[in-house]
């Protein structure tokens, strides 16, 4: 299973980004995988961002309720970040991960959020 993800870049504060990981390989029901993106900043450890249940069902980290939005279009083995009013401590690099009975990460995109 691979997991690319996309859509990161260089933003001023307040600003909006759409991330994207497209699953490809041999991956199959798509649908029937948790997605989660998680997030890495210098220093720190990776933490949860959002996820996404095969029910459809989110929860978001508290830093980005309100901010972010998680979702999944199962036709297309995709699930996407949408990113609004971002903040300089949002910069990290963002990873996504589908898990299932094992667990896959993508490679990362890198998100820079100046101020």
């Amino acid at each position: 299973v691979q997991l690319q993800a996309s859509g990161g870049g260089l933003v001023q504060a307040g600003g909006s980004l759409r991330l994207s990981c497209a699953a490809s390989g041999s991956i199959r029901s798509f649908y029937t995988y948790d997605m989660a993106w998680y997030r890495q900043a210098p220093g720190k450890q990776r933490e949860l961002v959002a996820s996404i249940r095969t029910s459809g069902n989110t929860n978001y980290a508290d830093s980005v309720k309100g901010r972010f939005t998680i979702s999944r279009d199962n036709a297309k083995n995709t699930v996407y970040l949408q990113m609004n009013s971002l903040k300089p401590e949002d910069t990290a690099v963002y990873y996504c991960r589908a898990q299932r009975t094992a667990t896959y990460w993508g490679q990362g995109t890198q998100v820079t959020v100046s101020s």
